[in-house]
């Protein structure tokens, strides 16, 4: 991971994700692939870095508008985090992510403001039932998101965020 040489730190990305729920529990996934390789293929929740000195909650609404176009959602608590490391469009990158909880009643997506990277690297979006999700043969980050959506529908957000082990791809 990079580090900071004058304090010896891990310098991480901090991140803000958005575990989406439509009123049927489904999970909005974007589908991913570098850039270079379509084949080398992933799906994932949205979101993204923070900018400047927006908060993660702000984050997360920005992001989600940007890559979904779903505007209207009631953003809910954190519900993990994670710390995670993965090679793509050819540089490691090293997060800090936190994920919130958000339900919305608006199911039609459309990529409004995608990054050129985005642009090259994102193929869509899907909502999967929690079932799909388990069935899936398909790479999924988190890569426990099925195991954690089931708890999350059965029992509710956790009284405090939950930390997910480190993934280093």
């Amino acid at each position: 991971m990079a580090r900071d040489a004058a304090r010896g730190d891990v310098a991480l990305r901090r991140v803000a994700r958005v575990v989406l729920l439509d009123p049927d529990q489904r999970i909005l996934l974007l589908h991913g692939h570098e850039p270079e390789d379509p084949s080398d293929a992933w799906w994932f929740t949205p979101g993204g870095g923070l900018e400047g000195d927006e908060t993660r909650e702000q984050a997360a609404l920005r992001e989600l508008a940007e890559e979904t176009g779903i505007t209207d959602v009631a953003l809910g608590p954190v519900l993990w985090h994670r710390v995670c490391s993965f090679p793509f469009a050819g540089r490691r990158w090293d997060q800090d992510e936190w994920y919130y909880l958000a339900r919305t009643t608006q199911t039609a997506t459309a990529a409004t403001a995608l990054t050129d990277l985005e642009r090259r690297s994102v193929a869509g979006a899907r909502w999967w039932t929690c079932q799909e999700l388990a069935e899936a043969h398909e790479t999924v980050y988190p890569t426990r998101l099925a195991e954690l959506l089931r708890r999350l529908l059965d029992e509710g957000p956790p009284a405090v965020p939950e930390t997910l082990d480190t993934e280093i791809v």
